[in-house]
């Protein structure tokens, strides 16, 4: 091992070694599952902003994202654009209202929860159902992340895959378990602030180096390649942009975003976080398609030959800072930066599906009576259980970080998006509406992406139109059409609602 890798490595040891300290500094400040899964609804606005936003991206912004504008050119973009438009509209539109109607109704704790004392659902259906889909679309989010690290700890150090995806997932889940909420979003928060330093001086670097070498930056020969209206020298259909701005529309229904606006402590606090999280999300979107454009000129066509452009942001860095500067231990500093977009969403899910297997099924639906430390203790075994699952799906080298979160992302979008936005913004939604909105986008998701009905292909396969786009709409309709044919609220259901508008 040379001295610039035992430089990286000392740099990667102590980012990590801090991560894990934050975790032990919290670990004593759990008395209740408030704390432990909402921070007792204390988040300052610098944090939720920075954590919501942090956990939100993942590996996908320096990894999947760079590595798509690379192999493909700037018509992937639009992707980044949906992203930014869903931003926006889901910090102006739905952060307040989802703050207030949580507390409102009966200080919900969990998305599940939420929905469950939002229609009164005494059957618990509601919260059996939407538990089910966390989980399930929640597991393979977190196999992205594990898959990212694994990734990124075999391109810089070049150990075996599965002893880096090992470490990766032994560091995320050691702070996650013993922190909770406050230790992740304390953590993102760093990881938050270390990815947009990285976005920005990379490229910026990268490009200078190339200005300094007097090469001109002529991305591979054609100006398709600048052209947003081009993907991979071919124009591009109005079914493929429209299906990469339909990544927008997964905000509304991301619990592990979702959490953070009911985590935050006052309006005062959520108007800030609203401005520091859209200029964070201008900035790092940007800068993750301007490091795919750089890296193609600085690094050339290699890593498309060997089907390794996910790691084109992981060698810039090493290029930028242990080839040209020589400065190995800030290189590292940066590499850290990719960790923390991992760690950032994967610990939030753990959380998010952990909470729903203690709080929504053990304590919801089973109606096992336990105290405080009883729900934690079963939380914490739960992060575990998650994370063992997560790294058995994630075990497979060749697996696409881009591809796993898509499907996650379609998941999660379709089953609660439609039903996050009418619960909060229509009064008619109704409970059967809201089960209908639910099945029916999880269930289109499902169909349209792992299963081959049209010739062997699945539908997304054959039409190319992305499953988000198509099970948003079908969940929608569903609601609106059941809940205009099903009992209006109750009284006591249309008043909620009510105090929450006024």
């Amino acid at each position: 091992m040379n001295s610039q890798t035992i430089a990286i490595l000392l740099a990667f040891a102590a980012y990590l070694i801090m991560m894990i300290a934050v975790g032990v500094i919290y670990m004593k400040k759990n008395s209740s599952t408030e704390d432990f899964f909402l921070g007792g609804r204390g988040l300052g606005g610098w944090t939720a902003a920075l954590s919501a936003q942090a956990s939100d991206m993942s590996g996908w912004l320096l990894m999947g994202l760079p590595g798509a504008v690379y192999a493909y050119g700037t018509g992937q973009a639009w992707i980044a654009i949906g992203l930014f438009l869903g931003t926006v509209f889901n910090w102006v539109c739905i952060s307040g209202r989802l703050r207030k109607y949580t507390i409102r109704a009966n200080n919900s704790l969990t998305l599940p929860e939420f929905f469950k004392n939002r229609f009164h659902d005494e059957s618990k259906i509601l919260l059996g159902l939407s538990t089910v889909i966390i989980v399930i679309f929640f597991q393979v989010y977190t196999a992205s992340a594990f898959a990212a690290g694994g990734k990124l700890f075999h391109s810089v150090f070049h150990i075996d895959y599965t002893l880096a995806l090992t470490i990766g997932v032994i560091v995320i889940l050691s702070y996650t378990f013993m922190g909770g909420f406050m230790a992740v979003c304390t953590t993102d928060f760093i990881q938050g602030t270390l990815m947009l330093i990285g976005l920005i001086c990379v490229p910026l670097l990268g490009y200078g180096i190339l200005q300094g070498a007097d090469t001109a930056v002529s991305l591979e020969g054609t100006k398709e390649f600048f052209n947003l209206f081009y993907n991979n020298g071919e124009k591009i259909s109005a079914i493929e942009i429209l299906s990469q701005l339909a990544w927008g529309l997964g905000y509304c229904g991301m619990p592990h975003i979702l959490v953070r606006f009911m985590a935050i402590r006052d309006e005062k606090e959520l108007k800030k976080s609203r401005v520091i999280a859209i200029v964070w999300v201008i900035l790092s979107l940007g800068m993750a398609c301007i490091i795919g454009l750089v890296g193609r000129e600085l690094l050339g066509t290699k890593l498309l030959d060997q089907g390794t452009q996910e790691n084109v942001f992981i060698e810039m860095i090493l290029y930028v800072f242990v080839k040209h500067y020589k400065l190995a231990f800030i290189g590292g500093i940066f590499l850290c930066g990719i960790l923390a977009a991992i760690m950032s969403t994967a610990d939030s899910q753990l959380l998010v599906t952990a909470s729903g297997i203690s709080e929504d099924i053990y304590s919801g639906i089973c109606g096992k009576k336990a105290d405080d430390k009883t729900i934690m203790r079963i939380s914490r075994f739960s992060v575990i259980a998650v994370a063992i699952i997560g790294y058995i799906i994630a075990f497979d080298p060749n697996s696409s970080v881009m591809g796993l979160v898509s499907n996650a992302w379609a998941g999660l979008g379709s089953a609660f998006g439609p039903i996050v936005l009418l619960s909060l913004f229509w009064k008619r939604t109704s409970f059967e509406g809201a089960v209908a909105g639910i099945l029916s986008g999880g269930l289109t998701v499902i169909i349209w992406d792992y299963i081959p009905l049209a010739g062997g292909k699945t539908l997304g396969a054959a039409t190319g139109i992305y499953s988000l786009l198509i099970g948003f709409g079908i969940s929608l309709i569903c609601i609106v059409i059941v809940s205009l044919l099903s009992k209006e609220p109750s009284k006591e259901i249309l008043q909620e609602f009510e105090d929450v508008r006024s």
